[in-house]
């Protein structure tokens, strides 16, 4: 089974001009973690998640170490957040994602998931962005076949 079988093919992107303001609007309204980031030419170049947004309201380790925990106020701390929503998210984005290939099976492309601690993950053919992954649409194809007795004679 490949990943091309169970992956979601109607994947909602951003561009690296894209507004923080928007990503976190779809983010918070559509409740994705994080969103691939392409190109023009629908080449994927990044991917913004929610830890990438709230990450910049962390107080800095050299803040702690020198102030200790006591001093941060964590209210005003997370009323920076006001400050990031008019970056782009090229300024937030980790580039260069991993990535699996279509053709891959469904169980190595998990294990790329599993030895990355990622949930989801992009499908990429040749740099551009086809599709998404997700550790339930592994579970479930694996169920599925399983419970429908497509796997055996294989």
């Amino acid at each position: 089974m490949k990943v091309k079988d169970v992956m979601s093919r109607s994947v909602r992107s951003v561009n690296p001009d894209t507004r923080i303001v928007e990503v976190a609007s779809l983010m918070c309204l559509y409740r994705f973690h994080g969103l691939p980031v392409v190109d023009s030419d629908e080449k994927l170049v990044g991917i913004i998640a929610e830890r990438d947004l709230l990450h910049s309201l962390f107080p800095k380790l050299d803040k702690l170490i020198a102030e200790g925990m006591h001093s941060v106020d964590l209210d005003k701390e997370m009323a920076r957040y006001s400050e990031i929503l008019g970056l782009k998210t090229e300024e937030l984005m980790t580039p260069n994602p991993v990535t699996v290939d279509p053709e891959m099976h469904v169980l190595r492309a998990a294990t790329v998931m599993v030895r990355h601690n990622f949930r989801r993950i992009p499908v990429a053919d040749e740099g551009r962005l086809v599709g998404m992954l997700s550790i339930g649409d592994v579970h479930k194809a694996i169920f599925q076949a399983n419970v429908t007795g497509g796997l055996k004679g294989l």
